[in-house]
């Protein structure tokens, strides 16, 4: 069989969605933090010579036609459908009371277990050692290589081969450090490192004997079985279990999340919601300053009809710096006012939950519910929330906090019951419930079935374990 190869022109129509350089930096934009946008901010006008600040305590104004803020937001509804809130951007600096940032972590695990080893009259050996072990603590102080991979450490990094007694020294020197329980193998350990530190006693021997002999059964809640082997009666046992229940399963949790991350996580909310009796107040926080066009740079500067080249160059260096500045401006501008009117959107339908601050009042919100009222599309809306929070006055939250389905009802016309609603519903049940006989998932599907809320019990169980709440036999306690 012979092939032929030829060439010829084929005519296709194809549609193609590219996006321009200045839409492509809009949604980068969109998607930074407050602290993010603010350091991009300090770069371009660091960067681009015509950027100037106009003055560090000038409000922002985000619209680009000359409406406040108000009259922005109060075209986007039906007269007689304004919502009741006062629309503000106002511009908070990092000092303002309005808010306070919220610090995952406070302090450096490393530097604060080196300094109790030397207090406690280690060698200089002893503290070049130090480093490696802490340093192969994880977030909860909990020791993640043996000291045999760490003394192959040492000898690698020093080419100093280290005896083991002493890496074995150096260990129990930091296990023997504050927080107790630093330095444990696994929880089990972290437990008993805390229990032998206490003061000796029927109790606290009791709660060994429990975690050195029987610490499956403990975990695994079987106290019958405990009680059984260990010859003791339930209030024996009661306290007992309530001594290790005091214990910190993660001693280095008040520490910058492990041994050597010295920065600490922090929260920055992007806005602001206060209440004033039936009226809500949304602020948008940034420490961002107003821009405006140099002088210098203003207008176009003629070019001499006998110029020369470097004139040219001149000329042309000054209309691309304003051409991006302009653009900047104006990206930024529409950077705040789509969070702005993202977060209008979000709070006309979470009213109710804002005015009180209760979650079971949370209604079912998805993005096209939010892109409905603003009329942007789908992935603006994912972007201008993803990593956002807002300050409210019950607390910090994200706002894909505010975003849960409505749930699956045996009636789906007009269920209006949000999955956080369901889920707080649950979480009341359970702390209300009979320590000693908890409530199964079948029992608490037909509470809530019961109260009008028409779930399965698998959705039961989806939200129980979202709320990280252990199945009832976990959950049991000796009274």
């Amino acid at each position: 069989m012979a092939y032929r190869e030829s060439l010829e022109q084929v005519q296709a129509q194809r549609q193609l969605m590219k996006l321009s350089p200045s839409r492509v930096r809009f949604v980068k934009m969109l998607e930074m933090t407050g602290p993010e946008i603010e350091e991009e901010v300090r770069r371009e006008v660091d960067d681009n010579p015509a950027l100037e600040v106009v003055d560090d305590t000038i409000e922002l104004n985000i619209n680009h036609n000359g409406e406040t803020a108000e009259e922005m937001q109060r075209a986007d509804y039906p007269e007689e459908d304004i919502p009741v809130y006062r629309f503000e951007a106002r511009r908070h600096s990092i000092g303002d009371t309005s808010y306070e940032p919220v610090a995952v972590a406070g302090y450096n695990l490393m530097d604060y277990l080196l300094e109790q080893l030397a207090q406690s009259g280690a060698s200089r050996e002893m503290m070049d050692i130090a480093p490696f072990i802490i340093g192969n603590l994880d977030s909860n102080g909990y020791l993640q290589r043996n000291l045999n991979q760490i003394a192959d450490d040492i000898a690698m990094s020093t080419g100093v081969d280290v005896d083991m007694d002493v890496i074995n020294a150096v260990f129990q020197a930091v296990r023997a450090s504050e927080p107790a329980g630093i330095g444990a193998t696994d929880l089990r350990d972290c437990l008993l490192l805390q229990l032998y530190r206490r003061e000796p006693g029927p109790r606290v021997s009791l709660a060994i004997k429990i975690l050195e002999d029987n610490f499956e059964t403990f975990s695994r809640k079987h106290y019958d079985r405990l009680a059984s082997t260990l010859g003791v009666d339930n209030e024996q046992l009661a306290l007992a279990i309530d001594l290790i229940r005091t214990l910190n399963p993660k001693p280095a949790a008040a520490f910058d999340g492990g041994a050597d991350n010295d920065l600490a996580r922090v929260i920055v909310p992007d806005f602001s919601v206060e209440v004033d009796g039936d009226i809500l107040e949304l602020y948008l926080l940034n420490n961002i300053p107003e821009l405006r066009i140099d002088a210098a740079f203003a207008e176009d500067t003629p070019i001499p009809a006998r110029a020369g080249e470097a004139a040219k160059a001149a000329v042309g260096f000054i209309t691309e710096r304003r051409e991006n500045a302009e653009t900047f401006i104006k990206l930024l501008k529409l950077r705040q006012e789509t969070l702005f009117r993202v977060m209008a959107a979000i709070m006309k339908i979470q009213r109710d939950f804002f005015l009180t601050d209760d979650e079971s009042l949370l209604k079912p919100m998805i993005l096209k519910d939010v892109a409905e009222l603003t009329g942007y599309d789908l992935s603006v809306i994912s972007r201008a929330t993803a990593a956002k929070y807002v300050t409210t006055r019950s607390g910090i939250y994200p706002l894909k906090f505010f975003f849960n389905e409505r749930i699956a009802s045996v009636d789906t016309q007009n269920n209006d019951t949000s999955s956080r609603s369901v889920m707080a519903e649950i979480k009341r049940l359970i702390d209300e419930e009979d320590s000693a006989k908890p409530l199964s998932d079948s029992m608490l599907t037909k509470m809530l079935n019961d109260a009008g809320i028409n779930v399965a019990r698998r959705t039961v169980a989806k939200y129980r374990e979202q709320l990280h709440l252990p199945v009832a036999r976990l959950r049991r306690k000796i009274n």
